[in-house]
């Protein structure tokens, strides 16, 4: 079947080329046209209260009329729910249980990545935004709760790799590697005195196509990458003045050598 993968290595290099000067503008509307927006999960109550906003980097926002963030000095940032994660199509279409096992596993660990790259984020921050603690019972100050939840890992396997490479145009990993390289979360922020939600906001995200990285094979892909992005993406919502615009970076870039 090696005869065929040239095939596929055109068809990824030309639609890179057509979709190069959008995707590589390294804007909020870039991503709108990369990377289409997770279906909702339930994690946030209302969802359908969220737009997109130009002055964020997440497809997905809402912030309570009126909130001020300015007086609260502390963080408390939650466990990751995984809840959703685990109700993926594609983990129970799984034959081996043994597999299954394993990704349950690994869902966990990358919960508890996301959480820690969040907190450390936070705690690096040379602006000093929030004092990040580690329970409710430790605030001394008005806080707020970040709660998050994984809500999608596509899939990226080195077979998964493999297969794209080996199939016939249309099949190859020029459409393997746009769609297998994807994560997705949904977020509330949480007054921590009164209980009251005051933002949501939910964000899919792609990290650099590159089907030959040796790097990036296991199940999870670039997972991690997108999460250190979107915990530095957190840190920066946290400093913006009014009126500021945090962009999303490229996208992602083609790296097929």
């Amino acid at each position: 079947m090696r005869h065929n993968k040239p095939d596929g290595l055109c068809l990824l290099l030309a639609l890179a080329v057509s979709g190069c000067s959008a995707v590589k503008s390294g804007s909020n509307d870039a991503k709108a046209i990369a990377v289409a927006p997770a279906p909702d999960t339930g994690f946030i109550a209302d969802p359908k209260r969220q737009t997109r906003r130009a002055d964020l980097p997440f497809q997905k926002a809402w912030i309570k009329p009126g909130f001020d963030k300015a007086p609260y000095k502390e963080l408390v940032v939650a466990p990751v729910n995984t809840q959703y994660m685990l109700e993926m199509d594609w983990l129970h279409n799984l034959s081996s249980a043994t597999w299954i096992r394993d990704v349950e596993s690994d869902i966990a660990e990358l919960a508890g990545y996301f959480h820690d790259q969040v907190v450390k984020a936070f705690k690096e921050d040379p602006k000093h935004r929030f004092r990040v603690v580690e329970s409710a019972g430790q605030h001394k100050e008005n806080a707020l709760r970040l709660e998050l939840a994984l809500i999608e890992i596509d899939p990226s396997t080195p077979v998964l790799h493999a297969l794209s490479w080996a199939g016939p145009p249309g099949t190859g990993s020029a459409v393997g590697a746009v769609n297998q390289r994807r994560a997705a979360f949904e977020g509330r922020i949480r007054d921590l005195q009164t209980g009251e939600i005051v933002a949501t906001f939910a964000d899919r995200d792609m990290a650099d196509v590159g089907p030959l990285d040796l790097t990036r094979l296991t199940w999870y892909g670039p997972a991690k990458g997108i999460m250190d992005r979107w915990a530095k993406q957190f840190v920066q919502i946290a400093n913006r003045k009014p009126g500021e615009v945090v962009t999303d970076p490229t996208a992602f870039t083609l790296r097929p050598f």
